[in-house]
């Protein structure tokens, strides 16, 4: 019967991204009564999920990008001899957990998960792609929401979001009091999650002198810049130099 495990021999060579996305979270998460359109809570949950998984899964990414409910993971280098079906199902599986203990919820939830092989040279361009998605989920969500207060059904809202522009979605939420502009950078930027190596002083009591150790700590910058920008390709190419 091992014949018939279609998929145990496919594999996947780095660099590569894996990419997870919430399946079903609304039930789950309606029940905590969250925020909407953004709920630090909630986003806080899966920037801690995913710094647990830099700590405890075993596996080594080099940084993370996170918004809403979705989470890229970009790898240099895999375990489980690279097979396709071992890394999607644990990363899912793991964050799954982590968020459910993060957020003590009392219904499961669960993750799909893609790879994306990808040269060094594309993981730029593969971030370009999803801080514009960040981008476009943060204005049609408030959009949404707006929108909901002012009586109309969900479907009329949908309907209503279908025919306008971004443009429009953004005048549209500043009427109501918002300036899309000026919501925090985790919202319209996304958060990064990374290793970051520092200088820790010390002291050598056989020595009887000051001494500094190389130390590695995890950073969730929550203040990600515009990527596109130099300081955001300055920091992109810090990550994967």
């Amino acid at each position: 019967m091992k014949e018939r495990e279609i998929y145990s021999d496919l594999r996947v060579f780095p660099p590569f991204a894996v990419r997870i996305d919430g399946r079903g979270f609304r039930r789950a998460l309606d029940l905590l009564g969250l925020k909407k359109p953004y709920d630090e809570r909630f986003a806080r949950a899966m920037a801690n999920s995913v710094e647990v998984f830099f700590r405890e899964s075993g596996l080594n990414p080099v940084f993370a990008f996170t918004f809403s409910d979705e989470i890229s993971l970009f790898f240099f280098e895999m375990a489980y001899n690279n097979r396709v079906e071992k890394i999607d199902s644990i990363i899912p599986a793991f964050i799954s957990s982590a968020l459910t203990i993060q957020l003590d919820l009392k219904d499961p939830v669960s993750f799909d998960s893609r790879i994306i092989p990808l040269g060094t040279e594309d993981i730029y361009r593969y971030l370009l792609w999803r801080q514009a998605e960040t981008w476009r989920n943060h204005v049609s969500s408030y959009g949404y929401y707006t929108l909901l207060k002012t009586g109309l059904t969900e479907n009329d809202v949908a309907l209503r979001l279908k025919n306008m522009k971004a443009s429009e979605i953004h005048e549209l939420v500043f009427r109501h009091g918002t300036n899309l502009a000026e919501t925090p950078a985790w919202q319209r930027c996304g958060i990064l999650i990374y290793r970051e190596k520092y200088d820790k002083p010390g002291y050598d009591p056989l020595k009887k002198i000051e001494v500094r150790a190389e130390r590695t700590r995890i950073i969730q910058e929550w203040n990600t810049p515009i990527f596109k920008t130099g300081g955001g390709r300055d920091l992109i190419g810090k990550l994967i130099s």
